[in-house]
């Protein structure tokens, strides 16, 4: 009977968890959770804040995920050191986990600069975890009465922003950056997204951030101060590739994991945000810390762990998030040359590079946008189509004639 063993508790474990399964329902999972709570979605711990869920419906497959599985989940406890020649995994309670197969996928944690004067802020917080969330919500109170200051205006700086919008007094959120969502977003797109935000109340200052702090107050970059009583700090994240890197294995920003998501370590998986894969729109390896790519990536080693064959060459950046209403998808890379198609308030700018479809920005018109990421993902030469992606809806209906034979069976 195998023994595997997997560390961390979020989306990649989930996968590897059922890729395993897919294959071995006998041999023995052990998951080592650094959180003391059963794995959750992540990307909802704004929408709680928001009252659009609650801690149950957040739940993965509500309580019964492990028990259905077979798994043992050890609970508040941290990998401290991974030796290859023993195969095991010491615990930080010295407790030594033997394995025959060994995933990572630990994720990433937030990333704080060493700004001057953060420990005179009584009241800070970072927006990665369900914990982080629950800090927040009880530092809010419920008088809606506390000025709140996010640095970092990416995605989690802002979904914390929307978040907590109801709860605050007010909300205002800075970015060294000269645009909000700048790693997804060009100038334009950004200016319409920054629109959007602060005609829900939250103030963007964007080409701006916070180098000191002094208790409640913020010196900004531009020699202004903002007053504040609640700071949350949402300038980045670094993937946990120490335990990989202090064993000896290939890591530079991620792990280094090929298309079965094998490490250059003897049985050693990675997968989700730790890791560093192919990025099949730019043709090089980069970290994919999205949600969709954590999953696939865990399957993946999941299943080779347990002796199945499944590779992973397709994956790509692929964000689909909403403001107030305001929804956008944004996928691949924005190389070549872009073509845009606005329908009203709808803006859908393409990237085309050597015939195929590299990227896509949605915004306002995210409909059926899985035909665009099949373009990307399977490298399909636009010559091929009956139809450019921004011409035409997008429906199987852009692919030829024999290309939808080929790809949906049937007389189309």
């Amino acid at each position: 009977m195998k023994r595997y063993v997997i560390v961390g508790n979020g989306t990649a474990a989930v996968g590897c968890i059922e890729g395993i399964r897919a294959v071995d329902r006998e041999g023995e999972i052990t998951v080592v959770s650094g959180e003391s709570r059963p794995v959750y979605s992540r990307p909802l711990i704004s929408y709680y804040l928001e009252g659009r869920t609650d801690l149950v419906r957040m739940r993965y497959r509500g309580n019964s995920f492990y028990a259905d599985n077979g798994c043992r989940v050890l609970y508040g406890r941290r990998a401290a050191a991974v030796d290859p020649s023993l195969r095991a995994v010491k615990l930080d309670d010295g407790t030594e986990l033997i394995y025959d197969k060994l995933c990572i996928a630990a994720g990433s944690r937030s990333f704080v600069p060493p700004f001057e004067g953060l420990d005179s802020v009584k009241d800070r917080f970072t927006f990665m975890t369900l914990d982080d969330a629950l800090a927040l919500e009880q530092a809010l109170g419920t008088g809606r009465d506390k000025r709140v200051l996010i640095v970092g205006a990416g995605l989690i700086g802002l979904k914390c922003a929307e978040g907590i919008i109801d709860r605050a007094k007010s909300v205002t959120v800075c970015d060294l950056a000269d645009r909000v969502l700048s790693s997804i977003l060009d100038g334009e797109c950004a200016a319409i997204v920054q629109k959007h935000l602060e005609e829900h109340g939250i103030t963007v200052m964007p080409g701006d951030t916070a180098v000191k702090f002094d208790a409640r107050r913020a010196e900004m970059k531009s020699g202004r101060s903002v007053e504040f009583d609640v700071l949350v700090l949402a300038v980045g994240v670094r993937a946990n590739t120490e335990l990989i890197k202090a064993a000896g294995g290939n890591v530079n920003r991620g792990i280094i994991v090929n298309e079965k998501m094998e490490t250059d370590l003897a049985d050693v998986y990675a997968a989700g945000d730790c890791t560093e894969g192919f990025d099949a729109s730019l043709g090089e390896r980069r970290v994919l810390a999205i949600l969709p790519n954590a999953y696939a990536q865990g399957q993946t080693a999941g299943t080779n762990m347990a002796g199945g064959d499944r590779t992973l060459d397709n994956a790509i950046p692929l964000n689909s998030i909403g403001f107030f209403g305001l929804h956008m998808m944004t996928a691949g890379s924005y190389t070549g040359e872009m073509t845009e198609e606005r329908n009203g308030p709808a803006l859908r700018r393409f990237f085309v590079e050597d015939g195929l479809l590299k990227g896509f920005i949605l915004i306002g018109d995210t409909v059926r946008a899985g035909i665009y990421t099949s373009l990307i993902r399977d490298r399909i030469p636009l010559e091929t189509l009956e139809f450019g992606p921004a011409a035409h809806e997008a429906t199987s209906a852009i692919y030829s004639r024999e290309a939808r034979r080929k790809r949906f069976g049937g007389v189309v």
